[in-house]
């Protein structure tokens, strides 16, 4: 499977997950809430905080329409509203290369993307509504940097020659599989689309998660998810279109700790580990003698039993082979049975 970089970020099935906070629109055009928002993804042990870039009349004809059942809001209005300038834009990329964190954002115009590419960035998300929005994708690829594309309201088929363009650009890609339904019920989320895109695409693969929780998100990481990616608010009191589905700070250390934790424990085979050793000491049973046996006595249930600790030389699997044979010499009560005081016995010597 191939590695996708994000700066000196290796990302794919050899490296814990890269947990993404989408702010998003999340500060409603508010600068000092974007700051605040960085403050806490950082906090909380994010890697990678991603916003938006709108440029709305670059980006969209003036419209009535509403965003479905998201907001009773104009669409256009939300988005204008939520805009950053780029003077904004820009101190929020530099903050977050101050603070050490990746920063990412999502063009939805071809001017959005030049403005990003003034910036610096290290790469491009692409959304799901832009997945198979060849013009803007080619525009994007042109800049040679690695890409990450999200896949809600797409099929392989549909997606295909965006991945295809992609690649044949040089550019390094990462897919993100999602479901684009705010917020997306537990059995709408499928999960196995994850290692479908893989085996389709040989390209690492993430998850942009719109459930509620971290829930789903968890279960991405044993199935082998590369990324994940959860719209991120300090409180979901605040105002916003996002807000519902938005994880709050002690959800993303979760989901931080938890997906590391996830991802340490897939894989593996069913083995015996040296470092059970210990308990297996004391938790397995072997034979043992329950009564006085004479010599020449026979083993019996009466006499002979298993119990723990587990350190004798017969384990409790081979009672049955001792079972009906004969003592070769005085056994006292409450000690391991050796095999070489069994006649005829050679299982465990």
């Amino acid at each position: 499977m191939n590695e996708f970089r994000l700066g000196s970020r290796l990302i794919g099935d050899d490296h814990p997950p890269l947990v993404i906070a989408e702010v998003g629109i999340n500060h409603e055009g508010d600068f000092d809430k974007a700051i605040a928002l960085v403050d806490a993804a950082i906090n909380a042990g994010s890697e990678c905080v991603k916003f938006q870039c709108h440029i709305t009349s670059a980006e969209m004809i003036p419209t009535d329409m509403k965003p479905g059942d998201i907001s009773d809001e104009r669409l256009w209005d939300i988005i204008e509203r939520c805009e950053l300038s780029e003077e904004e834009e820009i101190a929020v990329k530099r903050y977050c290369d101050q603070s050490g964190i990746i920063y990412l954002s999502t063009p939805f115009s071809r001017e959005a993307a030049d403005r990003l590419e003034a910036m610096g960035v290290i790469g491009y998300k692409i959304g799901s509504g832009e997945a198979n929005n060849l013009p803007l994708i080619e525009h994007i690829a042109r800049k040679g940097k690695p890409i990450i594309l999200s896949t809600g309201m797409n099929d392989l088929d549909s997606i295909r020659p965006s991945v295809e363009l992609i690649k044949n650009a040089g550019c390094p890609l990462m897919l993100m599989h999602c479901t684009s339904a705010y917020p997306t019920p537990y059995e709408h989320v499928r999960l196995g689309a994850i290692a479908e895109l893989k085996q389709a695409f040989d390209v690492p693969v993430g998850l942009s998660d719109h459930s509620i929780g971290i829930y789903t998100c968890l279960g991405a990481v044993a199935l082998g998810a590369a990324a994940l990616e959860k719209h991120f608010t300090i409180s979901k009191q605040w105002p916003g279109p996002d807000i519902s589905l938005s994880i709050e700070p002690h959800e993303l250390k979760m989901l931080v700790d938890g997906s590391r934790a996830v991802y340490h424990a897939r894989g593996g085979s069913k083995n015996i580990l040296p470092l059970e050793q210990p308990v297996i000491d004391f938790a397995y049973a072997t034979v043992v003698s329950i009564a006085p046996i004479q010599k020449g006595e026979l083993f019996t249930e009466a006499n002979t039993w298993v119990k723990r600790p587990g350190t004798g030389p017969i384990p409790a699997r081979h009672l049955t082979q001792v079972l009906g044979r004969r003592a070769l010499a005085d056994i006292q009560p409450n000690r391991h049975i050796q095999p070489n005081e069994i006649e005829e016995f050679s299982c465990c010597l």
